[in-house]
């Protein structure tokens, strides 16, 4: 089977990393792919945003199946274009993807369907001084979210009116998030411990991959601003079987359900960013594919051929018995760019990688570039430290994880020191 990989972080890495071990697999490309993925396979420089030369690519190569790794290609269509040319694709449609890209159709899609999730108001760019009003009658914290797509950065949390006036400016006057910011969802604070929960779908039937946990904020103890993902770990011990069964039951379905009924069939991975509050899981946000930093320790996790689990879900005909846990565990953490998530730099050589290497350890790559011998750092999330042990114990994994990252280095690294504390603490 010849498979293509859109995409060029470190979710994309662990993609590659896993396809490149099924039966199945014949050759494997990844568009445009990082200095980490150009060892499983093809590495090819296109465009990814020229979907014609994406099309022209598979047809040329005879692609059995496209992976899409991240939300804008989906929210803007190629899945549509992929199908519309007969080439299977894991990732759903357009249509589809606005469970992600448009925050306020997912909240409506949930309140229709009883899915349970924040009491929330939208507000529109002209009802800027209505947002203002709103805010002077409301309970603090509040949670503000950019309607659209912003990298993961869209969601500020306001402790008081000042922050919540402010991050409506944001929104509205400076354009900190572009046309994404046109519209905001203002949702209640939700309590409770967070999970990202994958669920692998041919849009009637489904299989749930391992729960993770990830770490949004920039600084230890979850303070600063919101990233793309500073770290995770799986499994998180805050979901065990009886959960999921509830997940599947009152958030899953009838999510498959309502996208159904609305002519938008759901294949692909929905993630389900939850907060496991005292009156039961909440969804946060659903994203349309696989969630990052979450890949990174969810993959490793998995027994089985996850090649045969995404091409029956993107032909329509699931095979739950492709992947199974297989009992261990794994810990993530992401070195960033100094500045990140703001303006950043680039450019600064990575130096330790050589000696990183060890069994239990895999360093992803995410914004990384090779240039005239050397890997150099080229995005706000430059790696994607990781440890994978057979047993389920975190605190050993944490430990080999963190004894890696001491290794690496490059000017300005930055990285949060207690990712999968908050597991440590209730385990005894």
């Amino acid at each position: 089977m010849n498979v293509a990989i859109i995409g060029s972080g470190a979710r994309e890495h662990a993609l590659a990393i896993a396809i490149s071990k099924s039966k199945l697999l014949t050759n494997l490309f990844i568009l445009p792919g990082n200095p980490g993925t150009s060892k499983l396979g093809q590495n090819i420089n296109l465009d990814t945003k020229n979907y014609t030369s994406i099309i022209d690519f598979c047809l040329e190569n005879h692609i059995d199946l496209v992976v899409v790794g991240p939300e804008q290609p989906l929210i803007d269509g190629l899945a549509d274009e992929l199908i519309s040319h007969q080439i299977k694709v894991f990732g759903p449609t357009k249509n589809a993807a606005r469970l992600e890209g448009e925050k306020s159709f997912a909240k409506k899609i949930m309140k229709d369907y009883g899915i349970p999730t924040a009491a929330y108001e939208i507000f529109y760019k002209e009802n800027y001084d209505a947002a203002i009003n709103y805010f002077e009658k409301t309970k603090y914290p509040i949670v503000i979210k950019a309607d659209g797509i912003a990298a993961g950065k869209g969601v500020i949390i306001a402790e008081n009116f000042n922050e919540a006036k402010q991050a409506v400016e944001d929104c509205f006057i400076n354009n900190a998030f572009g046309n994404a910011g046109n519209k905001i969802v203002i949702e209640e604070f939700m309590k409770g411990q967070e999970a990202s929960v994958f669920a692998i779908t041919d849009g009637d039937d489904f299989v749930i991959l391992p729960a993770a946990q990830d770490h949004k904020r920039i600084f230890d103890g979850d303070k600063g601003k919101n990233t793309g993902g500073m770290g995770a770990y799986a499994p998180t011990p805050f979901v065990n079987n009886k959960l999921l069964e509830e997940i599947s039951e009152k958030i899953i379905n009838p999510t498959l359900k309502a996208m159904k009924d609305q002519g938008a069939q759901y294949s692909g991975c929905l993630y389900c960013g939850l907060m496991l509050t005292d009156e039961g899981p909440k969804v946060v946000e659903f994203n349309c594919r696989f969630g990052d930093p979450e890949t990174q320790v969810v993959l490793p996790l998995l027994d089985g051929d996850l090649l045969e689990l995404l091409y029956s879900s993107a032909s329509g005909h699931i095979n739950k018995n492709s992947v199974w846990y297989n009992g261990g565990s794994s810990v993530c953490v992401v070195l960033a760019s100094q500045g990140y998530p703001d303006q950043y730099v680039k450019g600064k050589e990575i130096f330790g990688l050589d000696i990183a290497h060890n069994e239990n350890i895999i360093v992803y790559h995410a914004g990384t570039t090779f240039i005239d011998g050397k890997i150099l750092t080229s995005g706000g999330r430059v790696l994607g430290v990781t440890s994978i042990i057979k047993g389920n114990n975190l605190s050993i994994a944490k430990q080999i994880c963190y004894d890696v990252v001491a290794k690496i280095n490059f000017d300005g690294m930055q990285y949060r020191k207690d990712i999968c504390d908050k597991a440590l603490q209730i385990k005894h």
